[in-house]
């Protein structure tokens, strides 16, 4: 059983490769590719916003594959030492994991306050319409491990900017942040500065 099951994982593994060297031929790089298929929604989820919708994305193994790869080699290039690859709610349990197989380390969830059972660390943070809290699991993260932080998108940088307090309330090293969308215009990285921003796409 356990060798089908890698037969089957090698077999889709190349099919990916297979397809985004389809895409490459043709002039497309991992980078084009992903861009391409984020899809533009104006007036979403309210009128004068722009909403950027990656589920075709990730409906695509090859871009999804590419979403992968380019955060692992900047991951391994610029922070080789990562010790845990800590994912924001929700969209960041979509690649975070993924990540964290890919670089051999575990992988830890910022969740939505009452999300996670047993004793928790919690931080408040400012959203546009009022305020949240975001949680991790006591036991989650230990002093003096080195982290990095991924989510989907980076607007106003609130949810990311709290769970990088909470990484600092468990005396966690936070490498750096990893999204595939940053919206400029909103200024997200300058509210996480000293924390290093890496974005796939940028508008």
């Amino acid at each position: 059983m356990d060798r089908l099951y890698h037969v089957r994982m090698r077999s889709k593994r190349d099919q990916e490769v297979s397809m985004r060297r389809m895409a490459e031929s043709e002039g497309e790089s991992d980078l084009e590719l992903i861009t391409r298929l984020i899809r533009p929604f104006p007036d979403f989820p309210s009128k004068g916003i722009v909403f950027r919708d990656i589920c075709p994305v990730l409906k695509n193994p090859a871009a999804l594959a590419a979403v992968i790869d380019l955060f692992e080699q900047h991951v391994r290039q610029t922070h080789p030492l990562v010790d845990l690859v800590v994912g924001i709610d929700a969209r960041g349990f979509l690649f975070g994991p993924l990540l964290a197989q890919r670089l051999g380390v575990g992988f830890v969830m910022v969740r939505k306050k009452g999300k996670l059972p047993g004793p928790r660390v919690s931080v408040g943070y400012t959203l546009e319409y009022g305020t949240a809290e975001a949680e991790i699991q006591e036991d989650a993260v230990s002093a003096g491990q080195k982290v990095v932080l991924i989510d989907d998108l980076l607007a106003t940088g609130g949810t990311l900017f709290a769970a990088c307090e909470l990484m600092k309330q468990r005396r966690a090293d936070v490498l750096g942040c990893l999204v595939v969308v940053e919206l400029n215009d909103l200024s997200g990285a300058d509210k996480l500065k000293p924390h290093s921003v890496f974005s796939l796409v940028r508008y």
